[in-house]
């Protein structure tokens, strides 16, 4: 070629990075960047208890010693070499912007452990963390929570990959194939979650009354899953979101600015709770008068029933008898390891003949098959909630409600609910709430120490909104310097519930309630050690009388919050 002298042309590659074997931790997950209480935005994963069974969800064939050890700060370190986080906008015009990435390590008693960090572009190059970068805490425990924090609001698909350490090997990850909404599978599995069409007279006066213009509200009630967790956007991805939408385009008239949705979805929550929540946000939601549809979700949270049974069918009751005099409708969710109570809550369905709706009955057979319709993986977005398409298939199951309502033929007389005899009993249907702003005519409140306002609250997104607001919001607090004097009322009651706060903060300490002068509860705050709203019975009795209760702290250096009061006459 004789003295040829290149300049600037290509330079030798370095030899490539080994390609280590990666364990996932997530695998494509829509994330949201919402609204937090600091201002900023984030979605946060809490991973205490659940890296087992996420990984095993996406890889099934990892070795069950790994994927538990995985869990611990001390098993993260001898297998993982680095950390992979890959992430895409879901909106185009945020391609430009970046996430930071935290994955949080507890130390015992606290969540002051190790911070592994990375800023994540979203145009989908991955960043990088090397754990060697970070000196080994002894204090750590466990891996606590994943946080991905955005400069706005916005959404993205994000993957997390745990690579190896020399001499580890897992089997490569296969994917899943995407699931088929239009194929004859996909509707066998969906007819399947109809587990009883029951009476059809309220539905079928719902779609006529939509049909004809009229509004029609459907409202739903439930946990974090009716809340819409999982589903990104939260506000237009939720199954209670896209059930709504679905009877709207099949029975709304014109542009179907006549149908109506509320939600009001609270996570960590059981229908003892619910019970308390149905006037304020159900029925004052509504102008004129109750809902026509009143889907409750509560069978994968009732193990939280101190009653097993007996405040579920009260709240169906207390819906089905109230303002509207809706068509109940029982929507049984699932979580991932096929757990839900329907077989307790069945029944009560069948006593009264509500259309019951079963994701159990629809997704649980096939995940087991050969070749499901949907995997595991697929329809979950953890261990607890489900992803955009769970929430899909969960709207798609009422969807074929309303269709087979619509379609039934034959004369409907409605059911007469004070007939038939509880399965469990009916002592809460008809509980009236009050709290600090609305403290009912008749009750009188000496708030003692609790004189403060509790603003750290449980927040939850309602009906469209895709911002939360708090839960209980008018409350009164007992801090650590406003002395030991009890909170003491007077009312006239058969039953009686107090709503407090749950929380993980060490400052919340044990309260006890006495009635007319006789201890009758002991209630932890930290016992279920994170910030959520909890309803528990603390007094009952067969004749209405009234009574003094007081609320007394046991140490009165300590924190407690009233949020309400539930009771009957």
């Amino acid at each position: 070629m004789g003295n040829v002298n290149v300049v600037g042309g290509p330079k030798a590659p370095k030899d490539p990075t080994k390609k280590r074997p990666a364990v996932y931790l997530m695998l494509d997950d829509v994330i949201e960047g919402t609204p937090r209480e600091d201002g900023k935005f984030a979605e946060i994963s809490f991973l205490e208890g659940r890296v087992e069974a996420k990984v095993s969800s996406i890889m099934p064939d990892v070795a069950k010693e790994m994927a538990a050890a995985l869990q611990t700060c001390q098993g993260l370190r001898k297998y993982v070499h680095s950390i992979g986080v890959t992430a895409i906008a879901q909106e185009k015009e945020n391609i430009a912007e970046t996430l930071l990435f935290t994955l949080n390590c507890r130390r015992e008693k606290d969540y002051g452990g190790t911070c592994y960090r990375a800023q994540v572009a979203l145009d989908g190059s991955q960043a990088l963390i090397e754990l060697a970068d970070y000196p080994e805490a002894e204090l750590d425990t466990v891996l606590a929570s994943l946080r991905m924090e955005f400069k706005k609001y916005m959404t993205a698909k994000i993957t997390v990959a745990f690579y190896l350490n020399d001499g580890y090997e897992v089997p490569e990850l296969t994917l899943d194939a995407p699931v088929d909404f239009a194929s004859p599978d996909y509707r066998a599995m969906v007819v399947r979650s109809l587990m009883q069409e029951g009476n059809l007279f309220r539905l079928k006066r719902a779609i006529k009354k939509a049909r004809a213009g009229e509004d029609v509200t459907i409202a739903y009630i439930g946990g974090s899953i009716t809340q819409g967790a999982g589903a990104k956007p939260i506000a237009t991805n939720s199954y209670a979101y896209h059930s709504y939408e679905a009877f709207k385009k099949r029975f709304g008239a014109g542009d179907g600015a006549n149908i109506h949705l509320v939600k009001a979805g609270v996570g960590g929550t059981p229908s003892e709770l619910g019970l308390c929540r149905y006037e304020n946000e159900i029925l004052k939601e509504i102008p004129a008068g109750g809902p026509d549809i009143a889907v409750i979700e509560f069978a994968v949270n009732d193990a939280g029933d101190e009653t097993n049974g007996l405040c579920y069918e009260s709240l169906a009751l207390m819906a089905a008898k109230g303002a509207g005099a809706p068509a109940v409708v029982l929507l049984f969710s699932v979580f991932m390891d096929d757990y839900n109570l329907q077989e307790r809550l069945a029944p009560i369905g069948e006593r009264y003949a509500f259309p019951m709706v079963s994701l159990k009955e629809a997704v649980t057979p096939q995940f087991y098959s050969d070749k499901p319709v949907i995997t595991k993986r697929q329809y979950f977005y953890d261990l607890y909630h489900p992803s955009n398409e769970g929430h899909r298939i969960m709207a798609d199951c009422l969807d074929y409600l309303w269709e087979r309502a619509d379609a039934a033929a034959g004369d409907f007389a409605d059911t007469d609910y004070s007939a038939a005899a509880p399965v469990y009993g009916n002592t809460y249907e008809a509980l009236k709430v009050f709290t600090k702003k609305d403290t009912a005519e008749g009750i009188q409140v000496q708030a003692g120490s609790f004189t403060a306002q509790d603003k750290e609250l449980q927040y939850v997104e309602r009906n469209q909104d895709s911002f939360a607001t708090p839960e209980f919001a008018e409350n009164w607090m007992h801090t650590g310097g406003e002395g030991d004097a009890p909170y003491r009322m007077t009312v006239f009651c058969k039953d009686l519930l107090l709503v407090y706060k749950d929380s993980g903060d060490q400052k919340f300490g044990r309260a006890q309630v006495w009635v007319d002068g006789v201890k009758t509860r002991t209630i932890d705050p930290l016992e279920v050690g994170w910030n959520h709203c909890n309803a528990v019975i603390v007094y009952h009795s067969d004749k209405a009388a009234g009574h003094v209760v007081e609320v007394r702290l046991e140490d009165s250096g300590k924190y407690f919050t009233i949020l309400g009061w539930g009771y009957t006459e």
